[in-house]
């Protein structure tokens, strides 16, 4: 793994130019550009705000309730579309793949970084939208790259691993899909982790559901993150944000051992 890295490192240009590929390609010929970036999560925080501020009285009784959706949906944008994205990379590349030399994991993570780049693009609509409705940004947001390298290698361990399974069993895109959407509404996204119950009985054992739900769904430490930061204008505390860390480290080793581990046989099966 170690000489995988080394070896990426020396074909850093190649991911970069697959990266900015990547976002020349989403905005070519488009007549708004990089506003349409902008449109499906203010779309989708419309819907929500809308559905728990007119139609019931849920989690919307949060003051500001779209700029507390708005941040999650865009966190959660990168991550979904990053790995939605990096399950096809291997095999939409095939001709390259069975051709050309070069480290594999280049196409997933070029998938990442680009999503990446584009959710750091889409943040000012949020603080435009945040800064009209009264919330301003505080000194804790001097936080935000320990949550953007958690979100980072949370994202790239879980889209090299889907990207080399689905060389070898194509239904794993369709899976996904349902995974993802059923992921998106186990995640604090549209709702804070406080309205879960505090406790619960599994078993006859008493659970703590707010610290197992964020050490079983690290998305949900994530977004929960990012929540802290942008919305309520916290701190993230240091344990919490350490764990999340270390859980998205370990995450990120996994998936890239488990695709550097099945590389090899990359060329035989696209």
């Amino acid at each position: 793994m170690l000489r995988g890295v080394v070896e990426l490192w020396r074909y850093r240009d190649l991911l970069w130019l697959l990266t900015w590929r990547d976002l020349k390609v989403r905005y070519r010929n488009s007549v708004l550009g990089v506003a349409w970036s902008w449109m499906n999560p203010l779309l989708m925080m419309t819907v929500f705000t809308v559905v728990f501020t007119v139609m019931n009285r849920g989690p919307a009784s949060l003051p500001h309730f779209h700029a507390f959706v708005l941040i999650g949906i865009l966190a959660w944008n990168a991550f979904a579309i990053s790995v939605q994205g990096a399950a096809e990379s291997v095999t939409a590349s095939a001709p390259l793949v069975r051709k050309v030399y070069f480290p594999r994991e280049v196409l997933p993570l070029s998938v990442v970084l680009s999503n990446m780049l584009n959710f750091l693009i889409s943040l000012p609509i949020y603080f435009a939208i945040a800064w009209l409705s009264g919330i301003r940004p505080t000194p804790w947001l001097l936080l935000l790259p320990l949550t953007l390298l958690a979100h980072g290698m949370f994202t790239a361990g879980v889209a090299l691993a889907v990207s080399a399974l689905n060389v070898f069993y194509r239904d794993t895109g369709h899976i996904l899909q349902v995974l993802l959407l059923a992921w998106f509404f186990l995640t604090p996204i549209f709702y804070p982790i406080s309205v879960l119950p505090r406790k619960a009985s599994f078993l006859g054992i008493s659970v703590d559901v707010w610290l197992w739900t964020r050490r079983l769904n690290p998305m949900a430490s994530i977004i929960a993150s990012y929540h802290d930061l942008f919305y309520y204008g916290t701190y993230t505390a240091p344990e919490f944000l350490i764990r999340t860390l270390v859980t998205a480290g370990l995450v990120g080793l996994l998936g890239y051992a488990l695709f550097r581990r099945l590389s090899p046989r990359f060329a035989e099966e696209v």
